[in-house]
């Protein structure tokens, strides 16, 4: 006897009729599985968040931080250019708009503006400050005395994000609109207190000193993207180069 045809699939063997499809049964979730999928969910959020603000801190900062202390720099060099060199005071170089520009070349971050303050708002346009409080500062051109800064190391124009790449003997030259003054850094101190004023003194005995001269003096938050503690430099004077009409760098910067 032949085998019967095989009835298609969802056709009954009498009837006609084809049997109504079987709806799907809904699936329980618990509400312990509800809570871990949206902690889940929120905590895939905080990460972008998380991630776009750091982006923000790290990068974004700093390209705003480089376009302000371009302008600022324009400007301060646009005022030398229309008083022209060896006029006025050494007085009159200390402005609101910048006394000048530090150049490290073992940073390798290029020239950098120096104003008054170490404010972070001040800081944060890319610029140094030097110091008013707690130890005020002296200027370059003082007799004696310790010239000291202070710039970001992460974030906002990271002005000094480098400065453990500095090395005793290294030259740093401060640029006033008159003079080139030339620094020799004698001695570092990767990490202190951020209480530390100590650093800042006039003679900066930290530093191995003992009596007055000129000094400078760089600080910095460390390790880098905290502001744990502070990483300082230490360099001395050792010449003063008039500023030539057309500007020619000291040796050290070409």
């Amino acid at each position: 006897m032949p085998d019967r045809a095989r009835e298609p699939e969802g056709v009954p063997e009498a009837g006609g009729v084809p049997a109504a499809p079987t709806a799907p049964r809904r699936r329980y979730r618990s509400p312990l599985a509800a809570l871990v999928s949206v902690c889940g969910e929120l905590l895939i959020t905080a990460g972008v968040v998380l991630g776009l603000f750091v982006v923000y801190s790290l990068w974004w900062t700093n390209v705003l931080a480089d376009r302000e202390a371009a302008r600022q720099g324009d400007d301060v060099r646009h005022n030398w250019a229309q008083k022209g060199s060896g006029g006025g005071s050494p007085g009159t170089f200390d402005s609101e708009d910048g006394i000048g520009f530090l150049h490290v070349p073992s940073m390798g971050s290029g020239e950098i503006l120096v104003k008054k303050g170490t404010d972070t708002s001040l800081l944060n346009d890319g610029v140094a400050g030097y110091y008013t409080e707690p130890v005020k500062s002296a200027l370059p051109w003082d007799k004696k005395g310790n010239f000291t800064l202070a710039a970001h190391r992460d974030g906002h124009g990271a002005r000094f994000h480098n400065i453990h790449k500095i090395r005793t003997g290294d030259p740093i030259v401060f640029e006033t609109r008159d003079t080139w003054f030339v620094y020799k850094v004698y001695k570092e101190l990767p990490s202190t207190s951020k209480y530390n004023v100590e650093v800042l003194s006039p003679v900066p005995k930290e530093s191995g000193k003992t009596k007055p001269g000129r000094y400078l003096t760089l600080t910095t938050c460390t390790p880098i993207y905290t502001s744990d503690y502070r990483y300082i430099v230490w360099a001395e004077l050792v010449r003063a180069d008039k500023v030539d009409k057309n500007r020619t760098p000291p040796p050290e910067l070409r």
